[in-house]
C-alpha cells in the first residue's frame, strides 16, 4: 500500500501521536519512515524597536533548535526501529514549515504525509495559522491528519 511515509514531528506531545500512529502504519505495510522536523533559519523579531541579535547569538540559537530538533527525529528512529520499522530522521531549515514539509516528501518520494493537528478553529486558527492547513491544500500525496 505504501512504500515510503513521511511524518511530521514537533516534539509535541500532539505529534507524538501522529508519530505512534505513522510507525503503526509503517510496520503493517512494510514501509520506510521519514521522520521530519523543520526548524526555523534564524530568529526573528516581531517587535517595532527590538534590538536585533549578535551574530554569536543567533548562532547559538540557531545551534539549540537544530540540536532540539535532531534530538526529536532521533527518537522518532529509536522508536521506530524498536518495532521493526526502518526510519530516516531528517531536519529541514526553513521558516515556511508546510512548504519544507512538501518539498520533503517530494525530494524523499513518500507516498503519504502523516502529521497532527491541533483542531484550532474561528479566531485562533485566523491569528495561530494552520501549516495543516496549508499541507492539505498544496500538497499533491494524501495527507493523514490526527488529532
Amino acid at each position: 500500500m505504501y512504500d515510503r511515509i513521511l511524518v511530521a514531528t514537533d516534539g509535541s506531545k500532539l505529534s507524538k501521536k501522529a508519530v505512534d500512529s505513522a510507525i503503526k502504519l509503517a510496520a503493517l505495510c512494510g514501509a520506510e519512515l521519514i521522520a521530519l522536523r523543520v526548524v526555523p533559519r534564524y530568529p526573528q523579531s516581531y517587535f517595532e524597536g527590538s534590538i536585533p541579535l549578535a551574530p554569536d547569538d543567533v548562532a547559538r540559537v540557531e545551534k539549540q533548535w537544530a540540536d532540539q530538533g535532531q534530538e526529536s527525529v532521533d527518537a522518532v528512529k529509536k522508536a521506530g526501529e524498536a518495532k521493526g520499522v526502518k526510519v530516516k530522521a531528517i531536519l529541514a531549515k526553513s521558516d515556511i514549515v508546510s512548504d519544507a514539509l512538501i518539498a520533503a516528501a517530494r525530494k524523499h518520494k513518500a507516498d503519504i504525509i502523516v502529521m497532527a493537528s491541533h483542531g484550532r478553529k474561528g479566531v485562533k486558527r485566523l491569528l495561530l495559522g494552520s501549516e495543516t492547513q496549508q499541507v492539505l491544500t498544496h500538497s499533491e500525496i494524501p495527507v493523514l491528519v490526527l488529532r
